[in-house]
């Protein structure tokens, strides 16, 4: 999965997995974590998703990585504010507010530039990543994150042969087999969602759950 596939997505706006509201099973989920307000929010292959601005009126911090310039001047522009942009090794920062979004690629972040994150939130990131870029994206750049950090993860399952990602199916076996090095991982929700996505539905796809865990970094 290369870059110029995701720069060619947001240049064609070719973005099915945009929501234009907050993940309702963020809402729903994320106060199980017990994230204090104040905490830095990895959001990571962000997108111009709204779930950034929830968590920034919840009181947190939010930082963002995303490939698109496009998604991230989107993003601003979509809630009426003008960032301030600086640039550093790892890409273009934009600011405003509680929202830091860098326009570079995800796996150039360092320990240092995440060592302000307590908390993680994936919807769209693991499930956008082919198998053979899945375990990298875990073990270098979930592991860059420091030791009391918690998250979310969102994942989608349906039969990989039906249809071609992104979005790629996960499996809960999968899941697992990723993290469990570094983090512990809980299941808190496994449900149906197929009758509610026509596209998955017109490619073929006959069963598709959306699944939530909970992730704990190990000490």
């Amino acid at each position: 999965m290369h870059h110029d596939f995701w720069h060619q997505r947001w240049a064609d706006n070719q973005i099915g997995f945009h929501q234009d509201t907050p993940t309702p099973l963020l809402l729903k989920h994320w106060p199980s974590l017990g994230v204090a307000p104040g905490t830095r929010v990895f959001v990571p292959l962000a997108g111009k998703t709204l779930d950034m601005a929830w968590f920034a009126a919840q009181g947190y911090r939010v930082l963002g990585v995303e490939l698109s310039r496009i998604a991230i001047e989107a993003f601003f522009e979509g809630h009426g504010v003008t960032p301030e942009v600086s640039e550093s090794k790892y890409g273009t920062h934009y600011r405003a507010g509680d929202i830091e979004l860098i326009c570079g690629d995800a796996f150039g972040l360092d320990d240092a530039a995440l060592a302000g994150c307590g908390a993680v939130f994936d919807r769209a990131a693991l499930i956008a990543l082919p198998a053979d870029l899945r375990q990298r994206y875990v073990h270098e750049l979930y592991a860059r994150l420091p030791s009391h950090c918690r998250g979310l993860l969102i994942s989608l399952e349906y039969p990989q042969h039906e249809k071609a990602g992104p979005p790629f199916s996960v499996v809960e076996d999968e899941v697992h087999a990723l993290y469990a090095r570094d983090w512990h991982v809980e299941t808190l929700e496994r449900r149906d969602i197929l009758s509610t996505q026509q596209r998955f539905i017109d490619e073929g796809v006959t069963a598709l759950d959306t699944v939530v865990y909970r992730l704990l970094r190990r000490e």
